[in-house]
């Protein structure tokens, strides 16, 4: 199923009640480890919820907006100094059943050359290989759009999006700097993007965000939580009564749609 989030005004309360739950398992979020090369990273078959884009595109902030903590990821004031990935726990202390993941940014120049390269290749290796990958947000700065370096990530990522093994969600960012009708320029223009990677299986949506509002923090909160917790939540909705199915609220969703 691909899903594009339009925002939460309005909702009803069993939503509300959503967001209520989603959000108080982001808080749970603890620091768990930091590594410099993918080998020095857990072996783990918890699934992991990774967080890039751009230097400086507020991957740090969004993490630590989620968790709603000031502290939890550090949000380095130089772009392009965080050269770890960093791993944080969600879920039950004693039995954690997720892992935010937070990678360097890219794309800022002043980074060393052989630094920006070895990075890159520590992100492809990531992106493409790391088997407990479960889904990726892709932080975008709402007034640019898809940058070349943002397209060429996705490309890397085409191959497990296309068959849903990894699902996305694009963050249109800052969406507090933009008025109604940019911010649905920002979500047409998002869906030709992603349109152009989507199938028929692939799980890829997207939503207006900003930190400073909370603006779609609701939204994201439920999509990373579905994520993980999807077989429980369709067992539940497998063994209930019909009248309870029929009662259930429709999802507020727009599809990102494959291009023709």
């Amino acid at each position: 199923m691909t899903n594009s989030f339009q925002g939460h005004r309005g909702r009803p309360a069993s939503v509300e009640d959503a967001a209520k739950t989603a959000l108080a398992w982001a808080h749970s979020a603890r620091f768990l480890t930091t590594a410099s090369q993918l080998n020095q990273l857990p072996a783990s078959e918890t699934p992991e919820i990774a967080f890039v884009g751009r230097s400086n595109a507020g991957k740090s902030t969004a993490i630590n907006r989620l968790a709603q903590q000031k502290r939890l990821a550090f949000a380095s004031r130089t772009p392009g100094r965080t050269q770890h990935i960093n791993l944080f726990e969600v879920g039950p202390k004693d039995a954690p059943d997720a892992l935010f993941a937070d990678l360097p940014g890219y794309g800022y120049a002043a980074v060393e050359r052989s630094a920006k390269l070895r990075w890159q290749e520590v992100m492809a290796d990531y992106l493409q290989l790391r088997r407990p990958l479960h889904g990726v947000v892709l932080m975008v700065d709402s007034r640019l759009g898809f940058t070349e370096l943002d397209q060429r990530l996705l490309a890397l990522m085409a191959p497990r999006l296309a068959n849903g093994e990894v699902r996305l969600l694009a963050l249109l960012t800052k969406a507090d700097k933009l008025n109604r009708s940019e911010g649905q320029l920002a979500l047409r223009k998002a869906q030709d993007e992603l349109g152009a990677i989507s199938t028929e299986s692939s799980d890829i949506g997207m939503t207006l965000f900003s930190a400073l509002s909370r603006e779609g923090l609701g939204d994201v909160a439920e999509t990373l939580y579905a994520w993980v917790h999807a077989p429980a939540a369709a067992a539940v909705a497998d063994n209930a009564a019909p009248e309870d199915a029929a009662a259930a609220p429709a999802a507020e969703a727009a599809p990102v749609a494959p291009a023709p």
